[in-house]
């Protein structure tokens, strides 16, 4: 590769234009591959019903499932679906789309936020590299596949740390009030409580704070006066879904979102997702693979630089970083690990400044050709492993994971009017794929049944005492051994077995 010294476009860190492009539309293609494979996992599909029974309802306030109020969740992501099925029709890739789309914004976010650390770039601080770095991150690879929350809440907390550095570093340099990059800070803030709740405003500004904090400065008057602003202006984002929300659903929303879904959440173990303090301390140094080594440098010569300030070795400007990094890290991963429910997911947002600590740690020694060349190869190894997975080894676990096949088996086989029940087993990810066919309780969930007595009194009021089933394999005896009961498997996915059941006539 020829280098060329003088055009600063093209210094040795610098790959060609087109080979950036090429890298950009290789990223595009990666995040968009394979989004149509069956729906994962039991919130995949509870989250796509949700949205789907919103969207045929044309209500894009009430959230509901099996026509139930279901108040878990904020809006933002069912938006995002509803959108996507009015454009593409209903189905797993639309469901995801927006997901892939804010994975992508998220990267979009890292690389403003590169761009603002360094003004007059020298080798190896292109943001372009932190983009790179980002999108090949195992943690973002992953989740911005998923129809679920975790991404949803990751790109609004990052577009407002992106804003806010942005101001920061222009008060720092002199370049003006910031006005526009405060705006968009509460703006985002917003967006976030509309992702999930209100940790959207609660981590921003614990971040900013502990920034300060360890930055031992006090926020500048600007800043502090524009909380008698900016969060009237956050206030008016969340107004979009909260205000109606309430205003239709009372107490019972506060009660269910707010009361359940977030205090107790945090305090109990109610939603049974317990796992250790430490759990984060390392599902989020997973999530950075394969950039995981120079995650660990970068964190250490973070904390080492707070120690022993003297010894730092970064431009003023990526000091800053290093310390906004570190405090927009710590947030998430000390507030989840004192949480009694804990998810992979839940730590997505300190995934992108766990990046910006690699980068900081790797951006010097991409001025050298052979860490340039290894950056690359590294990143495209991550995308080629991600698509020959996706395409190898992912469908035939979704086959397993995912009753799509059972269903759509069963309807060929002309059982598409039948209810499906529960035997042994509590499928949510037939909440999408037997939407409308399910068995619930007064409560809205699904019933299970574990006795042949209950599910023979269900029969007797099913048309012609005829139903589908889904059952574990291991319980099938359970129904053949059943003597009043007629049986016919229809098909399995080594799991579980889709099975015409029926009253035998006497």
């Amino acid at each position: 590769m020829p280098e060329n010294t003088t055009n600063a476009s093209s210094t040795p860190a610098e790959l060609p234009r087109y080979l950036w492009f090429g890298l950009a539309a290789l990223i595009v293609f990666v995040y968009f591959y394979g989004l149509g494979i069956p729906l994962l996992g039991p919130d995949e599909p509870r989250y796509t019903q949700v949205a789907r029974e919103m969207f045929e309802r044309g209500d894009w306030i009430t959230p509901m499932l099996g026509g139930h109020n279901w108040f878990e969740k904020p809006a933002l992501l069912y938006w995002l679906q509803i959108t996507s099925f009015k454009i593409f029709g209903i189905g797993e890739f639309p469901a995801r789309l927006g997901s892939a789309l804010f994975g992508l914004a998220t990267v979009g976010s890292l690389w403003c936020i590169g761009r603002t650390c360094f003004v007059k770039r020298t080798p190896g601080e292109s943001p372009n590299w932190l983009a790179l770095i980002a999108a090949s991150s195992l943690g973002l690879l992953v989740f911005a596949r998923g129809a679920s929350f975790d991404i949803i809440i990751t790109f609004p907390i990052t577009a407002a740390m992106a804003s806010f550095f942005a101001f920061d570093r222009g008060e720092a340099r002199g370049e003006g009030s910031g006005q526009k990059s405060l705006i968009l800070f509460y703006f985002f803030c917003g967006a976030a409580v509309l992702a999930k709740g209100l940790i959207g405003i609660v981590f921003p500004l614990a971040i900013v704070t502990f920034y300060y904090l360890i930055s031992w400065r006090m926020p500048s008057r600007r800043l502090i006066v524009s909380l008698f602003w900016g969060l009237p202006v956050t206030a008016a984002v969340m107004a979009v879904w909260y205000v109606p929300m309430y205003t239709r659903h009372g107490w019972e929303f506060v009660d269910e979102f707010i009361i359940q879904h977030h205090f107790q959440r945090f305090t109990s173990n109610k939603y049974q997702h317990p796992q250790p303090f430490f759990f984060f301390w390392w599902v989020l140094p997973l999530m950075t693979l394969p950039w995981l080594p120079f995650f660990f440098a970068g964190a250490w010569k973070s904390v080492k630089g707070l120690i022993r300030p003297q010894g730092r070795t970064h431009s003023a400007d990526a000091d800053a970083l290093s310390r906004f990094s570190l405090a927009w890290m710590l947030v998430p991963l000390v507030f989840f690990s004192l949480s009694g429910s804990k998810l992979p997911g839940y730590i997505l947002p300190s995934l992108p400044p766990a990046i910006i600590l690699a980068w900081l740690f790797l951006y010097q020694k991409i001025a050298s050709r052979r860490w340039r060349f290894a950056v690359v190869i590294v990143a495209a190894a991550m995308f080629t492993l991600i698509v020959g997975a996706l395409t190898l080894s992912v469908p035939k676990f979704a086959d397993k994971d995912s009753v799509r096949s059972l269903i759509e088996r069963a309807n060929e086989l002309g059982y598409g009017d039948r209810r499906v029940l529960m035997v042994y087993h509590l499928s949510h990810n037939a909440e999408f794929y037997a939407a409308g066919r399910l068995l619930r309780d007064e409560t809205g969930k699904q019933r299970v049944f574990y006795k042949a007595e209950d599910l023979l009194a269900a029969l007797e009021n099913e048309p012609g005492r005829r139903s589908l089933v889904l059952v574990p394999i291991e319980n099938l005896g359970v129904l053949t051994r059943e003597s009043r009961l007629q049986v016919n498997v229809l098909k399995d996915n080594t799991e579980l077995a889709i099975v015409a059941v029926g009253i035998k006539d006497n």
